[in-house]
Order: C-alpha cells, then structure tokens, then sequence
C-alpha cells in the first residue's frame, strides 16, 4: 500500500517533518505533496482531504483521508504491525506512547518561544523559566527512557520508534537555539539531527 502525505516544508514545520519520519525511517511507501503552508494555498491544497486544515494528512490507497499526527502514527502502527513503529515490549511500549503523547499536547513554552527551524542557530537567544522547566521535563523523559527501557539501542527506547520521531523537532530547537541542556540530551540531539533522513 502506498499513502499520499500532505505536508509543508520541513525546515520548519516541526509536524511536518514528524510525518516525513513516519514514513521515511519505517520503510512504508509514500508520495509525498508539498502543500502552501506559507503562501496561502494551503485550505485549496488541502481541500480534498476535509476536514483537514493543518498539515501533515495522509491518504491511502482506498482514499481514506487521516489527519493529525497522533492518529496518523497509530494507523500506520495499526496497519504495518511489522515495521516496529512502537516497541513490541508491553512496558516499552506503553512509555512510548505516554511520552509521545505527552510531546503531541505539551510543551508549549518551548514551542512558542523556539519555532522549528533547520536552517542556522539563533545566536543570544535567553531561555525563559518556562522553556527551561519544559527542558528539564524533556531532559528527564529522555533520560528515564535511554536508562530504563533503552539500553539496547542508540534510540530513545533501544531502536528507532514514533518517540524518536515525535522528539525529532525538539532536537532541532536545542540545537537551533543552543539551548542549555546536559550531556545525555545534547548527545542525542547530535545524534538525531547527524541521522540521513532527518532533513
């Protein structure tokens, strides 16, 4: 089966660039669409997939439209059980997806004030209270997942997996930013944007 996503550009759009990974590092076929996330065409782009309004959707081959990266990740799951989107470890898993899904609806600070962008590093940025408390939120997942459950790998869970690419963006903004983080999390941010198929 071969999907069609939707998508903007992915030097800045950090949820694009989650459903780019979806698909490039599991193997799983795809066209992909560039839609005019910053020209203004983006409601005409994406007015065959209603009710889609917000980049990355996807399609499959019986014209199914599926929006929203969380229910994107969890049909292509469903669908390629073989890939290894999430672990196959219950407990593995099930952190995964706590920590995915706390990255789909949190976070805000970090957001808000670090938009994702892969082209240079901003130079002087000063972290508010907020980012940094959302950093050592990140830094602690990160750290509960390397030592816990992914020791047998050099992801955050031993292999690759949706929390790899649900933090991906994250790693642009430390990286983007210089923002302050320790070694484990600077290691892996080195890692994750080093990885072919993050741009």
């Amino acid at each position: 089966m071969t999907y069609d996503l939707f998508i903007g550009d992915r030097t800045f759009s950090s949820w694009s660039l989650r459903g780019w990974l979806m698909f490039a590092k599991f193997g799983i076929p795809v066209n992909t669409h560039l839609v005019g996330l910053y020209s203004g065409t983006m409601a005409q782009d994406l007015a065959e997939l209603a009710p889609a309004r917000l980049v990355p959707d996807m399609r499959d081959a019986d014209g199914i439209a599926i929006g929203d990266t969380l229910a994107m990740a969890e049909t292509l799951a469903e669908r390629h059980p073989d890939a290894g989107l999430w672990p196959k470890d219950p407990a593995t898993r099930a952190f995964a997806r706590w920590i995915v899904a706390e990255m789909h609806s949190g976070f805000t600070a970090l957001r808000e004030a670090c938009p994702m962008q892969l082209q240079h590093q901003i130079q002087g940025f000063e972290p508010s209270d907020a980012v940094l408390a959302d950093l050592l939120r990140i830094e602690h997942l990160w750290t509960l997942a390397k030592t816990t459950y992914g020791t047998e790998g050099p992801w955050l869970l031993g292999e690759y997996s949706l929390a790899d690419v649900f933090y991906a963006p994250v790693t642009a903004r430390i990286a983007g930013y210089k923002l302050p983080v320790g070694s484990l999390a600077q290691d892996y941010t080195v890692q994750t944007i080093a990885d072919p198929e993050f741009v």
